[in-house]
């Protein structure tokens, strides 16, 4: 199975990272975290994201906030899957995370989550790595299954109490 990196841009986003972690963890998908900045550290980015394929990875997660351009240039030197948590904070309380990683220029996407979308953003990445690994589809489909029967309990118990 593909590793997924999961990169960060700064040790503050780690407590909303970390859901994204536990998630690829609960799927058993091999993952990498890091700590990584599209501005203090380019050269570690440029040279992360290049030789990504290489080193066994088949998504890369990037979280960040403010400017938010960790996605943006992870992307611009991979052809692999992209996916950008923007991290709520800062004077505009993560709206400009969100645009920074959403608003990519043509031919370099970046495939974006809610603010603070940690968990959908493994999620994402394992319907991703599902599309060649079976065995990960089929989990998929049974988590799925899971939270559907979740919803059905759910609502039998508001059923009885409202009757």
């Amino acid at each position: 199975m593909k590793k997924v990196a999961v990169l960060m841009g700064s040790d503050s986003d780690w407590p909303t990272v970390r859901a994204a972690c536990a998630q690829l963890d609960a799927f058993g998908i091999p993952y990498e975290a890091h700590i990584m900045s599209a501005h203090r550290s380019p050269a570690q980015v440029a040279d992360f994201a290049s030789h990504a394929r290489k080193n066994g990875f088949g998504v890369i997660i990037c979280a960040a906030g403010m400017a938010a351009h960790l996605a943006g240039a992870v992307a611009a030197n991979t052809t692999l899957p992209v996916v950008g948590i923007p991290i709520k904070g800062g004077a505009m309380d993560g709206l400009d995370a969100l645009l920074a990683t959403v608003q990519m220029p043509s031919g370099i996407p970046v495939a974006t989550v809610a603010l603070d979308g940690a968990k959908n953003a493994a999620v994402l990445a394992a319907q991703i790595l599902a599309v060649s690994d079976g065995d990960l589809a089929g989990w998929l489909d049974a988590a799925r299954k899971d939270m559907a029967a979740q919803i059905e309990e759910k609502d039998a118990t508001l059923q009885g109490e409202i009757r």
